[in-house]
């Protein structure tokens, strides 16, 4: 994962921060800076991340199917 502040990392800061959340994960498909992503989160959730994203992919094949 690259490190240091990307393209939409001011945005994911300020979404962080309006929600108080504990972390965000930005995607971005064709805006206005291009595609790109931006992932604000604590080290133990960084670590669990690729099982979480594989989760979510596993659901979007499958309501794909469905739709």
């Amino acid at each position: 994962m690259p490190r240091g502040p990307g393209r939409y990392d001011d945005i994911a800061t300020e979404i962080r921060h309006r929600l108080k959340a504990a972390g965000v994960i930005l995607l971005v498909i064709d805006g206005k800076g291009g595609q790109g992503f931006s992932v604000q989160l604590p080290r133990h959730l960084i670590e669990v991340m690729p099982e979480m994203l594989e989760t979510i992919a596993r659901e979007i094949r499958v309501s794909g199917a469905d739709g």
